[in-house]
């Protein structure tokens, strides 16, 4: 459990509020403001950094204002939940990638119980909701990213689409931070693993996003797209700390791998 200090610095951290009470109202704001100023990045699988999933990526969101990938921005949202009130768990889940499901637990998502109903809560994937995305219907559910659906599939998992797309698949099932430890390995230490392949670092805006890809910074603004090539190193670097908060001593430099797969932040 967070102590005092750092939940209060890690509200201050996402520009947030203490909630009055662990609600409903309080859990959209707290996930939109995560959202909005913590970075889905991948930077440390090419810092040579350790990745962290338990308490320690707090002071790695908070300490050093980092973002992270799923096993650690969610993880990060988690301890602050709990330690605010609210009761979360961990779900495992499989990403689509061009028609087909990777391997169980390849994500890590969030159901937070409020008031007696059940919540997909998400802050590390690419194109997730802004908001909470109830799991105890199928309709579409309107949000400032889009419109989702969560969908029963075959295998007893729940797919979440956003749009015509689908993006993953979770698994309401008991699950520790521990069981994504085999994983976490294969996506630091595997050629294929698109952690290795790809060096991203994306945020969403109030009506958009910033993405920067290596050195290709993508702006989009309402239905706008605009993209430039960074000149050298020191553009990079004044890119990450601009846009991102992200202040490096040294630039990461992409780990050798295979060809990279397709993300889309979109």
């Amino acid at each position: 459990m967070l102590e005092e200090p750092m939940i209060t610095a890690y509200l201050d951290r996402i520009s947030a509020a203490r909630p009055a009470r662990a609600d409903l109202d309080s859990l959209r704001d707290l996930q939109t403001r995560h959202l909005l100023s913590v970075p889905f990045e991948n930077l440390g699988y090419h810092l040579g950094e350790e990745i962290h999933m338990d308490e320690r990526v707090v002071r790695k969101i908070v300490t050093e204002r980092r973002g992270g990938g799923c096993y650690e921005v969610n993880p990060g949202l988690a301890y602050l939940l709990r330690g605010l009130g609210y009761d979360v768990s961990f779900m495992p889940g499989r990403v689509w990638i061009k028609g087909e499901l990777t391997a169980p637990l390849c994500h890590l998502a969030l159901k937070v119980r409020v008031d007696g109903h059940a919540w997909l809560v998400d802050v590390g994937f690419g194109r997730n909701s802004r908001c909470p995305l109830s799991m105890e219907t199928d309709a579409v559910q309107p949000d400032p990213h889009g419109a989702y659906r969560l969908e029963a599939a075959d295998d007893g998992g729940i797919d979440v689409r956003a749009g015509d797309s689908l993006l993953y698949r979770v698994y309401d099932v008991p699950c520790r931070i521990a069981d994504f430890g085999p994983t976490l390995w294969w996506y630091r230490t595997a050629p294929d693993s698109p952690f290795l392949q790809n060096l991203f670092c994306s945020l969403p805006t109030e009506n958009g996003r910033v993405t920067l890809k290596e050195d290709q910074l993508t702006h989009i603004t309402g239905g706008e797209r605009e993209s430039r090539r960074l000149a050298g190193d020191d553009e990079v670097r004044a890119a990450y700390d601009k846009w991102f908060g992200i202040r490096l001593e040294r630039l990461p430099v992409k780990a050798d791998g295979s060809t990279s797969v397709p993300m889309s932040f979109d």
